[in-house]
C-alpha cells in the first residue's frame, strides 16, 4: 500500500525552511520532501499549459499532482454540458503526463445529488483522462446508499474531509481503491493543529486494501489544508508527523537520503503560489 502525503500548494513558513533544501524554486523544493500536492488556483483560473509543463517537469518523476476542476464546471455550470470546460483543462494539463493523478471534484453545499447527471458527467471524464477522479460532495443526499453504489460503480472514490459537514462525510466512500482525505483543521478551520493521536487515528483509518491499488500508483492520499502564509507552517508539521508514521511512505524517504537534500538552509521568506479554495 502507498501513502502520498502533501499539502494544498507549495509555500514553505521560515521557521520550517531548514527542513527542505536550500536551492532550487518553491516547488521543487517541496517536492523534495513530500510525494504529491493539490494544486487549487486550477478552481479559480486557468494557467497557460506551459506552466503545467513547467511543473511537471521541476519535479521527481515519482511526484504526483491532484488538480482541482474549475469552478465553471462544479459551480457555474453544475456538471450539465461540460464537455469544453474538461477538455480545455485535460489539454492544458497534459504537460504533467502520468504525474497528473487526480481530478477533484469539489460540489458547492447546495448541489444535491441527481444520479442522471453525475452518471454522465463521471462517465464522460472517467473517459477523457486515465487519472482517477475524486468528488467532495457536501450536500446530505450525497451520503445515501444509492450515491455511493454509484461512486463505487463508476470508479470514483468519494473524500473524507475534516471538518465534516455530516459524520459520513468524514469517512471515504464510493470507489474503495483510493482514499483521499483533505484535513483542513479542526475545530478552527485552516488554523488548528492535529495531535499526535488525531494523526494515528487518521493514519489506521486510511488504510486501503493493497489489492486495489489505482491505475496511477496512488492508493491513499492525505492533504493538509491551510489559509496560505498565515497557517502553512501547522500544515507542514502535521504531515511531518504523518510521513515519520508511514514507513511506506516511499518518495518523502528516498528523497531524504538523496544528493538533493541538504538541511543546512537556515531562513527563508514566506512563500506561496495556492489561493485555498471555498
Amino acid at each position: 500500500m502507498l501513502f502520498r502525503i502533501g499539502t494544498a500548494g507549495w509555500s514553505i513558513a521560515s521557521h520550517y525552511a531548514n527542513q527542505f533544501p536550500c536551492e532550487g524554486s518553491v516547488l521543487e523544493r517541496y517536492a523534495a520532501r513530500f510525494s504529491c500536492v493539490e494544486v487549487n488556483s486550477s478552481f479559480y483560473r486557468s494557467h497557460h499549459p506551459t506552466t503545467w509543463t513547467r511543473w511537471g517537469a521541476i519535479v521527481p518523476d515519482g511526484f504526483r499532482f491532484a488538480v482541482k476542476v474549475p469552478r465553471a464546471i462544479t459551480h457555474e455550470r453544475r456538471l450539465v454540458g461540460c464537455s469544453d470546460l474538461f477538455a480545455r483543462l485535460l489539454d492544458e494539463t497534459s504537460g504533467l503526463g502520468r504525474k497528473l493523478a487526480v481530478l477533484l471534484v469539489q460540489l458547492p453545499p447546495s448541489f444535491d445529488y441527481q444520479s442522471h447527471v453525475a452518471e454522465d458527467f463521471f462517465l464522460e471524464l472517467t473517459a477523457a483522462t486515465p487519472a482517477r477522479v475524486v468528488c467532495e460532495p457536501r450536500h446530505p443526499s450525497w451520503f445515501e446508499t444509492a450515491p455511493d453504489r454509484l461512486l463505487a460503480r463508476l470508479g470514483i472514490a468519494r473524500v473524507a474531509a475534516d471538518p465534516a459537514r455530516s459524520p459520513a462525510a468524514a469517512i471515504p466512500g464510493g470507489w474503495a481503491g483510493l482514499s483521499y482525505r483533505r484535513l483542513h483543521g479542526s475545530p478552527v478551520i485552516y488554523r488548528s493543529p492535529y495531535g499526535a493521536e488525531r494523526l494515528a487515528a487518521t493514519r489506521r483509518c486510511s488504510r486501503v486494501s493493497s489489492g486495489e491499488l489505482s491505475r496511477r500508483g496512488v492508493s491513499s492520499i492525505i492533504l493538509r489544508r491551510s489559509r496560505p502564509l498565515a497557517t502553512h507552517s501547522r500544515s507542514a508539521s502535521d504531515c511531518f508527523r504523518l510521513m515519520g508514521r508511514h514507513a511506506n511512505h516511499k518518495i518523502a524517504r528516498v528523497r531524504r537520503l538523496g544528493p538533493n537534500t541538504r538541511l543546512s538552509c537556515h531562513s527563508a521568506r514566506h512563500l506561496t503560489t495556492e489561493r485555498p479554495s471555498q
